[in-house]
């Protein structure tokens, strides 16, 4: 073992001051994270005082495993389907808040003189807030019920998609050092083709091959086995480009969907938090004391430009969504400072050798100033809102009270919308998966079928199980939805609506000849008006044959149990809110849940007795008895023994 002794060393002090200072910041209630990086501190080469790490390259190998389970873990505790009942008020401030703080972060970097890439990068690093940070301030202030809190989660879940988007960008910048618009542009079809086609995949596979091995699945065997996957992913991911922090979280991502979510993430923490804490003990080591003196005036500035930045944008971005001005800046004053994905974009300058040297040491103290004082500007946002508000002009004052009460009330629903959003959303994930299907196939079955039977019998043998795979796909992209409900209904109501309703059959078909008369022009020698009407005749096939009708239903039919089983399984165990507790946000109200003691002086009363509503402004909707659950209880008696009850409340105080 005399090759490992120094790795061993190494290791053993890094953990020892990890230890140290975590019990320290848990005496002080501050966040783990600060204690890693002052363990690392503790650690560097640059402290003379105590012991130092004496191979760098190893640590550094261990941190980027660390970033890999980082991300891993941050997919499980993230969903896609998070994305889509976030609603529009968290999409307009998150993305306000992400732009205007780049612009920021580069126009400082700017008036300091340096590097385009190091203006860049710093604008990236202070555009994301820190979800831990944020998450432990509001369980120590008591804040998780309060309604500000729940759209600001909203806004840091689009934060760390937009977060893995960024990384995406800023590598796809620093190795072509191509700021053009086209490369962007490129960079980012490319990400949003394998997020849609690896998410898709992963959804329809992995939750059946999980449900296939349960029974033979051990806590052990599952470790290993998502592991495994997440590594797999992060393979490739790699080969495709990217970085393998977007292949772990996509994994996270996947297995998020899966019944097995909750045990994967708690079987995971333990070695998450192992190589977690080597990364942020490694960031701590980059940090150079000179340095910080050198650079003090810097990180000043940066670190009002955090607190400033994120407290105006955050605010206005809140107020752009149509919330009301005191919402609004507690969201934006929750905010205020960076954290896991500033030091991960930091880390992946240092790997790509495009940032400077005094940079992460700048990002690491400013992220400790604000880190510390993330519970005092939480507390200062109520008496803020007050001063702003006594302050503010009538006339603006009834301008944002109008804008926000138009904004909650206005109904965006129609049946074009829906229709519309339905054939995007099919047209847009099946030609992904022709595109990537047809793809593999010329790269790989089409050589090895020439190799195996040469001559036109190959390329028709070729042609033939190309078309057949991705037949089912594009059967869906032509038909689906022609007889649908909101399709019926517009064709019915008005004559006006017909004309539209035909393009988008028609644009949809000419989709499906088109990918027919690639695949037939890559394998054949022919004329354009001979390929264009063998393509028509085999897309009047998919379309009249009952076999892929049946098998296009199935495919699909699979996919969303599979996406669903999770939310089904919860509701049949009583674990899940009513279906409305997702849209109350837009009416101003809010749900919670209550556990009652046995001791309660409510048990034996029934609701019509306690009346909630006059007392408190609270309204109880669900009462969840062991695993039943009753929605809209009517005057239903309080039992003895822990009962929980989701209630409703109303957001304006109750006087007293």
């Amino acid at each position: 073992m005399s090759h490992l002794a120094p790795l061993i060393a190494d290791l053993a002090l890094i953990l020892i001051c990890a230890g140290i200072m975590t019990l320290l910041f848990k005496k002080l209630k501050q966040p783990l994270v600060l204690g890693y990086v002052v363990a690392g501190f503790l650690a560097s080469p640059h402290m003379a005082y105590t012991p130092s790490v004496m191979d760098t390259a190893n640590i550094q190998t261990w941190a980027d495993i660390g970033v890999i389970f980082l991300l891993f873990a941050l997919g499980l505790e993230f969903s896609f389907k998070k994305i889509v009942k976030v609603g529009g008020a968290a999409i307009i401030a998150a993305c306000t808040i992400i732009f205007c703080m780049i612009l920021l972060g580069v126009a400082v970097g700017t008036g300091f003189g340096w590097q385009r890439m190091d203006c860049i990068f710093l604008g990236g690093m202070i555009a994301m807030s820190s979800t831990t940070i944020i998450y432990k301030a509001f369980d120590d202030l008591g804040m998780r019920k309060k309604q500000f809190t729940g759209l600001v989660l909203s806004v840091l879940i689009l934060e760390d998609i937009l977060a893995i988007v960024l990384m995406v960008m800023l590598s796809t910048m620093a190795v072509s050092h191509n700021f053009e618009g086209t490369e962007m542009l490129g960079s980012i079809a490319k990400l949003l083709f394998f997020l849609i086609l690896w998410f898709v995949v992963g959804i329809y596979l992995i939750p059946g091959l999980l449900k296939r091995c349960r029974k033979l699945m051990s806590e052990e065997t599952l470790l290993i086995v998502s592991l495994g996957l997440c590594f797999g992913m992060v393979v490739m991911a790699a080969h495709t480009g990217f970085s393998a922090a977007f292949g772990a979280f996509i994994m996270g991502s996947i297995l998020a969907e899966t019944v097995e979510a909750e045990s994967i993430e708690r079987l995971v923490k333990p070695v998450k938090d192992l190589f977690g804490a080597i990364f942020f003990v490694s960031v701590g080591m980059m940090v150079d004391p000179a340095m910080i003196v050198e650079y003090a005036g810097p990180i000043v500035v940066i670190t009002l430009a955090v607190i400033l930045g994120q407290s105006l944008f955050g605010t206005l971005g809140v107020l752009l969504a149509g919330q009301p001005l005191k919402t609004a800046m507690q969201c934006g004053f929750s905010l205020t400072q960076i954290g896991e994905f500033a030091f991960i974009i930091a880390s992946l300058g240092v790997s790509l050798h495009v940032t400077s040297h005094f940079l992460y040491p700048i990002v690491v103290a400013v992220s400790v100033i604000t880190t510390f004082l993330t519970p005092y500007m939480i507390r200062l946002a109520d008496p803020a809102s007050n001063l702003v508000d006594t302050h503010l002009p009538e006339k603006w004052r009834k301008f944002l009270t109008r804008y926000a009460s138009g904004s909650q009330t206005m109904n965006h629903e129609s049946l074009w919308k829906k229709l519309i959003f339905a054939l995007v959303r099919i047209t847009v994930v099946y030609s992904i998966i022709c595109v990537a299907v047809i793809a593999l196939a010329f790269r790989f079955l089409v050589p090895f079928v020439h190799d195996s039977l040469p001559g036109v019998w190959g390329s028709l043998l070729a042609a033939f199980i190309i078309i057949l795979c991705i037949a089912p796909f594009l059967r869906a992209i032509m038909i689906k939805k022609n007889h649908s409900e909101e399709f019926v209904t517009l064709w019915k109501d008005n004559r006006g609506n017909r004309a539209p309703l035909v393009a988008t059959i028609v644009l949809r078909l000419l989709l499906g000849v088109s990918f027919v008369m690639f695949v037939i022009a890559g394998l054949f020698k022919m004329s354009v008006g001979l390929v264009f009407g063998v393509a028509v005749l085999l897309v009047t096939l998919m379309i009249l044959s009952r076999q892929l009708k049946k098998q296009s239903i199935m495919i699909e039919r699979t996919f969303f149990q599979n996406l669903r089983y999770r939310d089904m399984r919860a509701e049949y165990m009583g674990e899940k809110k009513p279906e409305y507790a997702g849209r109350l946000l837009s009416r101003d109200l809010h749900l919670t849940d209550f556990e009652i003691p046995g001791e309660s002086a409510w048990v034996g009363r029934t609701l019509a007795e306690l009346n909630f509503g006059k007392k408190y402004g609270i309204h109880v909707v669900s009462i969840l008895r062991g695993k039943k659950r009753i929605n809209i209880p009517g005057t239903c008696t309080i039992w003895k023994g822990k009962k929980r009850w989701s209630c409703i409340m109303d957001f304006v105080e109750p006087a007293g």
